[in-house]
């Protein structure tokens, strides 16, 4: 098969942070809810199948709950945890190798995002580090110490699992106002113990938590971290307003055991600095010296929020950006969210110079596992 010379770089094998891929293209994790009582299907290891055998490198899937019973924000969303479910991972975990492509579970926990209203039938209240909102309303209870231990073994039993089924590496989901980011943000975070305080006190629990999956998977088992700076009630968010407080907020992480960074931004294209082109994944790559994946509406021809709009779908949009930038070393590895979604062949297509037969992604593709 042909390699589009303008492409070539996205199908370069990749080594490192104890990973080896085939190719720079990454499966980015997309929320789905198509686990009815949390168990993923021979649907959903189809779903996952396609895009292996479609030659992307590495497929992240979507969030998976850990065991804690105020994890998930939304019915259907896969558990990492009991044995249904497990053996569920495992069948797509086997259906993915078969194909070819290697795949890493996300495990999460929504904290605060919780909703009771989804969940009527449960009396069971969100939690954050001080039991704020995203907006800042109460909503339950501070997280007592001894609760937060219990939730970094959680994270911990659930990459021991995710090793035990034959996953190739696992991400612990830290961004985007969830659990692990609500401890990150000043405005969720008003502890005053040690899990409270500045920037870098603030990483603890995370740091806790990528110390405890080290532990439990090992030490040649791959972590990858997925961080943002923007939050959904804010885009303009920053955790760090500077390189330099990135800096600091970045080097407790890599220090625990992280191997890869995953920069969450909502267009790769866009400066995270003043004064420096770079993007998030390669700011975080130069400070840390770490591998990074960027994302954030690649392969789009508008940025991933303004696709939910009244009528509104996304055209497929050209690469030469992206690809001279990961020509240049900018980051190392390349997540496709919804153009994957829509299209299980991107990959191939792109590969192979396709680019007319591109299927451009439109919010009824958000209805099916195509």
């Amino acid at each position: 098969m042909t390699i589009s010379k303008t492409a070539a770089a996205l199908f370069k094998p990749f080594e490192g942070g104890r990973l080896k891929l085939e190719n720079r293209i990454v499966m980015a994790p997309m929320t789905r809810s198509f686990s009815p009582t949390g168990v993923p299907g021979p649907d959903v290891a189809g779903y996952y199948r396609r895009r292996a055998e479609n030659g992307v490198g590495l497929i992240i899937t979507e969030g998976t709950v850990i065991n804690h019973p105020a994890a998930a924000a939304d019915h259907g969303v896969p558990h990492f945890y009991g044995e249904e479910a497990l053996e569920g991972w495992a069948r797509v975990v086997r259906e993915v190798h078969e194909a070819g492509g290697k795949i890493a579970p996300q495990i999460w926990h929504t904290g605060t995002a919780r909703e009771r209203e989804k969940f009527p039938d449960s009396n069971v209240d969100p939690i954050g580090p001080s039991g704020l909102s995203l907006t800042g309303e109460p909503v339950s209870e501070p997280l007592t110490v001894e609760e937060i231990r219990g939730l970094v073994q959680a994270y911990a039993q659930a990459a021991a699992d995710a090793k035990r089924a034959g996953f190739d590496a696992v991400e612990i989901h830290g961004a985007h106002g969830y659990l692990i980011d609500q401890f990150f943000w000043d405005f969720t975070n008003k502890r005053t113990d040690e899990y409270g305080g500045d920037l870098v006190g603030r990483t603890r629990f995370a740091v806790e938590i990528i110390e405890a999956v080290r532990a439990a998977v090992g030490p040649d088992f791959p972590i990858i971290f997925r961080f943002s700076q923007w939050k959904p009630v804010d885009y303009g968010v920053k955790l760090a307003a500077n390189p330099e407080e990135l800096e600091r907020f970045l080097a407790p992480l890599s220090a625990a055991g992280v191997d890869i960074f995953h920069a969450s931004t909502r267009r790769f294209w866009e400066p995270e600095f003043e004064g420096s082109d770079l993007n998030l994944a390669g700011w975080t790559r130069k400070l840390t010296g770490k591998p990074a994946i960027t994302v954030g509406s690649i392969g789009l021809d508008s940025d991933f929020t303004s696709l939910f709009e009244e009528g509104k779908g996304g055209q497929a949009a050209g690469l030469d950006n992206l690809i001279e930038r990961l020509e240049h070393g900018e980051f190392d590895l390349v997540a496709v969210g919804r153009a994957l979604l829509t299209d299980p062949a991107w990959a191939a297509k792109i590969r192979n110079d396709r680019i007319e037969e591109l299927r451009p992604f439109t919010r009824e593709d958000l209805a099916t596992l195509s």
